[in-house]
């Protein structure tokens, strides 16, 4: 018997093949991150416009909310922000009613991707700071999303995210769905500018 077997691997275009349920720092690289969240849609693809709204955009999104909320951040914490949801290239984005049937067992699955991701690019676990303001800026992404792209009234949306104060012009810009192409070079190009090229090859 063949002992790849019952694992829960995960081949990628770069060749690398990742186990899902003890993903190694060593087969996870950037570029398979940034192909396949800019191929996984929110809301379960059920939002307005030519394009479907991914989740290397709301990435993009997430991270410059968080820098309107906190200005001083540095690089570590933006890639944090910038890669909350990185685990998603693999295990897709599930909506929340959803994960919550799941339960833990999608959960601790994230969770060691995440762990994995970090290792990978040299990110610390982050302090309770930087996890609230992840959380922060992610819940008034899904506000705005919501009710841009995802047919909420603000009613419905303040009902069940809380209302969120208006997003800064760099951040409302990022609310316009981009082709998976294009959200992929944008978020390489704002992971490269946070990390540099030389620093993952």
């Amino acid at each position: 018997m063949s002992a790849d077997r019952g694992r829960a691997w995960q081949r990628m275009l770069s060749g690398r093949r990742l186990d899902l349920l003890d993903p190694s720092p060593r087969d996870i690289e950037i570029a398979d991150i940034a192909h396949g969240l800019a191929r996984v849609a929110r809301w379960n693809g059920q939002t307005a416009g030519p394009h479907v709204f991914s989740v290397a955009q709301h990435a993009l999104l997430v991270e410059a909310i968080g820098r309107a909320l906190a200005p001083d951040l540095g690089a570590g914490a933006c890639l944090e922000l910038l890669l909350h949801d990185a685990p998603e290239y693999v295990v897709g984005d599930i909506i929340s009613p959803f994960k919550a049937a799941i339960g833990d067992s999608y959960k601790a699955v994230e969770r060691r991707l995440l762990a994995a991701i970090r290792q990978r690019f040299g990110l610390p676990e982050p302090g309770r700071d930087l996890v609230m303001l992840v959380k922060r800026a992610d819940g008034s992404a899904a506000y705005h999303e919501a009710i841009r792209l995802a047919g909420f009234s603000r009613d419905e949306a303040d009902a069940i995210f809380d209302a969120c104060a208006a997003l800064s012009p760099e951040a409302d810009a990022l609310l316009d769905p981009w082709s998976s192409d294009v959200a992929q070079a944008r978020f390489l190009a704002r992971f490269d500018a946070l990390v540099g090229p030389e620093e993952v090859a």
